[in-house]
């Protein structure tokens, strides 16, 4: 290999994973392929703001540190993902299946976890203002050192026996 192309390789995978901001509405912004290509770089430890990860598959990653602030992770596969301190400002995580995983002092702040699973997940610590929760299932998680949190948000979601919140709130049951 020459010096170019293992130059060329090694930029490569510093690089960020870039991609078009991401959009509510009007179907996907990039063809799955690039989504693919965005998402493999992600699991190969790059960051991604403004990322479409639309389905993007990282399950059994580390993650933890990195910025997703304005992604669209919409039904991402996250279970068993290790995200502590991942940052998902006013991400797009609806849909998307959190099972297990763990988000020690993550920044859900503005995002959008509506109908998400986040059973079994850690949430130790995370951030929740002004998040959209409705309909997500946090059966078994542990959310006592949330933050951000109001009863409100949490009357939306649903859970179980051995989910754990912040003193003197509840959730309805799933």
């Amino acid at each position: 290999m020459t010096r170019a192309a293992l130059f060329a390789c090694l930029l490569a995978l510093c690089a960020p994973a870039l991609a078009q901001p991401p959009g509510e509405t009007g179907g996907p912004i990039v063809s799955q392929s690039e989504r693919d290509a965005i998402a493999a770089r992600v699991r190969d430890g790059a960051a991604c703001a403004g990322c479409d990860l639309f389905q993007a598959e990282l399950a059994y990653h580390d993650i933890s540190g990195r910025d997703f602030s304005g992604s669209r992770l919409r039904q991402a596969e996250l279970s068993l993902v290790t995200a502590d301190h991942a940052r998902f400002r006013a991400a797009n995580l609806s849909l998307a299946n959190m099972f297990g995983g763990r988000f020690s002092r993550a920044d859900f702040t503005e995002a959008n976890l509506s109908h998400s699973i986040g059973v079994g997940g850690y949430f130790g610590g995370a951030r929740f203002d002004n998040a959209r929760i409705d309909g997500m299932n946090f059966s078994g998680a542990e959310l006592a050192n949330a933050t951000g949190l109001t009863q409100a948000q949490l009357n939306t979601a649903c859970g179980d026996a051995n989910t754990t919140l912040p003193a003197g709130m509840t959730i309805p049951r799933c």
